[in-house]
């Protein structure tokens, strides 16, 4: 067991050299490890460039609570069933006497004659589906109330409570989704975007200083339409004019137009595109450039190609930032939105438009911005603790076991490295709670020595030689020790799984460092203490 072939040894080396190449671009300034374009430059072209992250609390940034609008939602649902409701009870034969119409909360549906009930309650019942359950399947609840008034002329149709609670965790889900895709196409490493509570979404920015960047980000909804402007019809100053059946007036962003008159119907929508980008107009101005799918470039060409001369209104979340004219047919399914941008925005829209519209409005409830400083003050305390926890667990090893404590240290060492060099290789992020995780596994290092040197003191004492005293403490210390590191690495796995944010941090720390202190305490101190033997011949214990 202490016999080392020439593999092993190469392999325990490669490995430690490994770790410690990817620790080394920690050392390393960003403008040393890559050049003006963001490429690893030098002698980083052929090590590891990337580096450990560093979270909220250690490196600054924003975080912030949105509330997802669910009155919204629910006024939108009411919309929509009002539609499906006057479809379904105006086939043939109709059977209504009015369009419905939404009264607290529910569709009110007056019939023409009392007769026509049961064929109404019929042709509601066939959209009164089963609510799905968290996995999809149908469940037992249905998705609408339909209740009789006793006139027997007058329906009223609901939405249930089950119905709306699966509308609402699909919603948040949606907007967690469409939040995440937001800001990871800004760049941003390892944001934490987490559901929290029934409505509510937790946001939190690494390196990112101004929170209102991120509400402008991630508070627009970015529902893009495209509709064509009506020119004889005047929406007033203040869009209040009146507007003929089919046509609606809209805001602009034209000081010159404050409203516009456009038609209700979209030509297409945003759901149509499959790419949005940053972008720059013949005059040179930032714009956003973009292209929609077969359907939609069919549905686009065909409108233009039969309104030349005419506007069209590019409309984004009910306001209308760009009407520009159409001079010729637009076949090609791809065009450019002008609207006064700058690099920033214009990138930002682009992104918003490729991550797909927000299923509800999100407003800000809880902002603030953790300070660089106060994340460098976190660090350095976090190093406090591991400095002197380090300190002191030299200091005992040393005196109890003399020049196993030497080994021990040095494994502890290579152990930091290795843990420091994972994390950086995983590009994980490293939190405050993640330090506690590297001070826990500096101790359960040391736990392990322990029990392998006292084991070997044992076996010492029992006559046997100091080559199989040490082989024999090796050995049968393995099982307890993996044992424990089995059990506390299942428990941060669930941890992982189970948590956020820190939560997480905390856990891929402590998993990790379970991994390396194994290997550090069973393999590295073992091959440390095997060529102790080999060069020193010892012929007492050194403890």
């Amino acid at each position: 067991m202490l016999y080392f072939a020439r593999w092993k040894i190469a392999l325990i080396l490669g490995t430690i050299l490994i770790g410690v190449l990817f620790l080394l671009p920690n050392f390393a300034s960003e403008t040393d490890r890559f050049d003006a374009q963001g490429q690893p430059q030098g002698v980083w072209q052929y090590l590891p460039s990337q580096t450990l992250n560093l979270g909220l609390d250690l490196r600054g940034g924003s975080h912030l609570v949105f509330q997802v609008d669910m009155d919204e939602v629910r006024s939108e649902r009411l919309v929509r069933l009002s539609d499906d409701v006057r479809t379904i009870l105006r086939n043939q034969p109709a059977i209504l006497t009015a369009a419905p119409a939404v009264v607290e909360g529910r569709v009110v549906v007056r019939l023409s004659r009392p007769e026509d009930m049961a064929e109404a309650m019929r042709r509601l019942q066939s959209i009164n589906e089963p609510v799905s359950d968290t996995f999809g399947q149908p469940g037992l609840d249905r998705t609408l109330s339909i209740e009789q008034d006793p006139d027997g002329r007058t329906i009223r149709v609901g939405i249930t409570e089950a119905a709306f609670e699966s509308i609402q965790r699909r919603t948040v889900t949606q907007s967690v989704e469409v939040i995440r895709r937001r800001i990871d196409a800004t760049g941003t490493t390892e944001p934490t975007i987490v559901r929290q509570g029934d409505d509510r979404v937790l946001v939190q920015v690494p390196g990112e200083s101004d929170p209102q960047r991120i509400i402008d980000l991630v508070g627009t909804t970015a529902r893009m339409t495209f509709h064509m402007v009506e020119a004889n019809v005047n929406p007033g100053p203040d869009g209040q004019g009146r507007m003929p059946p089919g046509v609606m007036a809209l805001p602009t962003e034209y000081p010159e137009e404050p409203f516009l008159a456009v038609q209700r119907r979209a030509l297409v929508t945003g759901e149509q595109l499959v790419n949005a980008s940053q972008g720059f107009n013949e005059a040179g101005q930032p714009s956003v450039n973009f292209r929609f799918n077969t359907s939609g470039a069919r549905a686009f060409g065909e409108a233009t190609a039969a309104n030349v001369g005419r506007r069209f209104a590019i409309v984004l979340d009910d306001v209308i930032i760009s009407a520009p004219r159409i001079r010729s047919p637009i076949m090609g399914g791809s065009g450019m939105i002008d609207g006064g941008f700058t690099v920033q925005s214009a990138s930002d829209l682009a992104n918003m438009l490729n991550a797909g519209a927000l299923p509800a409005r999100l407003t800000p409830v809880e902002q603030r911005s953790v300070s660089a400083g106060l994340g460098q003050d976190s660090i350095e305390r976090g190093q406090t603790a591991i400095i002197i926890g380090f300190s002191l667990v030299i200091v005992f090893m040393l005196l109890a076991y003399g020049f196993f404590g030497v080994a021990s240290t040095v494994a502890l060492i290579i152990n930091i490295c290795l843990l420091m060099g994972g994390l950086s290789g995983l590009q994980a992020t490293l939190t405050l709670p993640g330090i506690a995780g590297i001070v826990l596994t500096i101790g359960m290092a040391v736990d392990a020595n322990v029990l392998i040197f006292e084991r070997i003191r044992e076996e010492y004492r029992s006559g046997r030689t100091i080559a199989n005293a040490i082989e024999n403490g090796y050995q049968h210390a393995l099982s307890a020790i993996l044992d424990a590191n089995v059990t506390t690495f299942i428990a941060a796995g669930v941890l992982y799984l189970m948590g956020a944010g820190p939560v997480r941090g905390f856990a891929v720390t402590l998993g990790i460092g379970i991994l390396t202190s194994v290997f550090t305490a069973f393999v590295f101190s073992r091959f440390l203490l095997a060529g102790w033997l080999r060069f020193a011949k010892p012929k007492t214990m050194p403890m």
